[in-house]
């Protein structure tokens, strides 16, 4: 008689779930970690676009004499508006662009908190709140 002194290959069960637990636990605590930086990252890319966008506005202020008013809008950094012959734009290398959340940066000329407010009301497009929700502006 010959016995089996071969183990066959492959895993049995219970390795199979030891490592679907090991590999849950990893992603539950690396994905939360993970998520909360990309909602960092959009406010640093809001940070950054309302900058750009206040430079395009002091440029502009420097050739035309004034910021354009609130009905011109951010458009004035992109395109002329009829009545600016002084203007020397495009301000900006492309169109306005949207904030991270995909919705348009709010202008207020003049400002509450200075000559103008460029803001985003942030991922939950509700004024004020907090977080990754908090409002993003140039005061």
């Amino acid at each position: 008689m010959r016995l089996n002194s071969q183990r066959s290959a492959g895993f049995t069960l219970l390795e199979l779930l030891v490592v679907l637990v090991i590999i849950g636990l990893l992603v539950g605590y690396v994905a939360p970690r993970y998520f909360s930086q990309v909602g960092k990252s959009e406010a640093k890319v809001a940070r950054a676009q309302i900058k750009a966008l206040e430079d395009a506005l002091d440029q502009y202020r420097l050739d035309v004499g004034k910021y354009p008013d609130a009905e011109q809008g951010l458009q004035a950094l992109f395109t002329q508006p009829a009545n600016e012959s002084r203007w020397q734009g495009p301000y900006l290398k492309k169109a306005v662009p949207n904030d991270p959340w995909g919705a348009p940066y709010q202008y207020k000329q003049p400002g509450e908190h200075g000559e103008f407010d460029i803001f985003t009301l942030g991922k939950d497009a509700q004024p004020g709140g907090s977080a990754e929700a908090a409002d993003i502006g140039n005061w």
